[in-house]
């Protein structure tokens, strides 16, 4: 009597099949197309309900399209996490898998979802969700969030500037223009709004009128403030974004190596198990004719 017996598929395997066949459905051009369309569908949303009278005529037109957009980024953040499905870990390690992940979910909320002011705020921080596919946005938002440290130093570097001019501004100025030096509060505030040299030409007169000396205040202002600061800042934000260029790079290198190296990986586990499935098929075969030659040869002995 034959026995045959059925052997369940490894967790590892079908965890394996779940992200390949997730991963096809993601890396496909369609999908970012859908998704992204979908994004700009619901920013356009946003804008339409801030129309009352359209929001209160078609409020359940616009609440259904809404749940629709929910629904399928709902969907996409669950393909995303099924092509990880053969690495967890990988899925968090990305950032904007992380940042999707948490617009999504938060959607989801109680407490958010009862709350129009956050509810809103976070529609909108789906927005930002295009960069994904938008490698030059990415980009230009990995360079802006490299260049905090540098602009924090910027800003520093400014208030300082702009305190020191509004003191000397204060000593000089305060008797005769009360009105733009009458304290370091306000000659801050009008130094401020000359960093952009928007009314320039009229502050440069009116100090003129006080004393000549003052080209010589307001033109090294300018020239510290307007001209040195700006390009220093301009420096640090063209330093950031060749780093941001440069770990974008790095970041659709890895991927593609690692790519090839799982594919090969899996190539040769699956030739492998079909060694060890020919192999055992055999030995199977083996086994179960061995006692039907033992009888046909007793039965011809006797």
């Amino acid at each position: 009597m034959t026995s045959t017996t059925t052997n369940p598929m490894p967790a590892g395997r079908g965890r394996m099949k779940l992200a390949a066949r997730c991963r096809l459905a993601t890396e496909a051009p369609a999908f970012g197309i859908v998704v992204f369309c979908a994004i700009l569908f619901n920013a356009a949303l946003m804008g339409l309900e801030t129309y009352s009278g359209l929001a209160r005529e078609y409020r359940l037109l616009l609440g259904g399209a809404e749940e629709c957009c929910l629904a399928l980024f709902t969907l996409e953040i669950l393909l995303r996490m099924g092509a990880h499905a053969d690495q967890p870990k990988a899925f968090f390690r990305d950032p904007w898998n992380v940042f999707d992940l948490v617009v999504v979910a938060c959607a989801f909320l109680p407490f958010i979802r009862e709350n129009a002011t956050l509810l809103r705020l976070l529609r909108l921080a789906r927005v930002l969700r295009t960069a994904r596919f938008l490698p030059h946005l990415r980009i230009l938002l990995i360079a802006v969030g490299r260049s905090l440290p540098g602009t924090a130093s910027f800003l520093f570097i400014g208030a300082l500037v702009v305190y020191v001019y509004a003191m000397i501004g204060w000593v000089c100025f305060a008797e005769a223009d009360p009105r733009h030096y009458g304290s370091v509060g306000r000659a801050g505030l009008t130094l401020f709004l000359l960093t952009t040299l928007d009314g320039l030409t009229d502050a440069v007169r009116a100090g003129l009128q006080i004393s000549r000396l003052s080209i010589i205040y307001y033109a090294s202002y300018a020239l510290f403030a307007s001209f040195v600061l700006v390009n220093v800042l301009i420096g640090v934000v063209l330093n950031s974004l060749d780093e941001a260029r440069e770990i974008e790079e790095e970041n659709n290198r890895v991927p593609a190596q690692g790519g090839a190296d799982v594919h090969e990986r899996i190539a040769t586990a699956r030739r492998a198990l079909d060694e060890i499935e020919a192999s055992l098929s055999a030995a199977a075969s083996s086994t179960d004719g061995r006692p039907e030659r033992r009888l046909e040869a007793s039965r011809s002995g006797a």
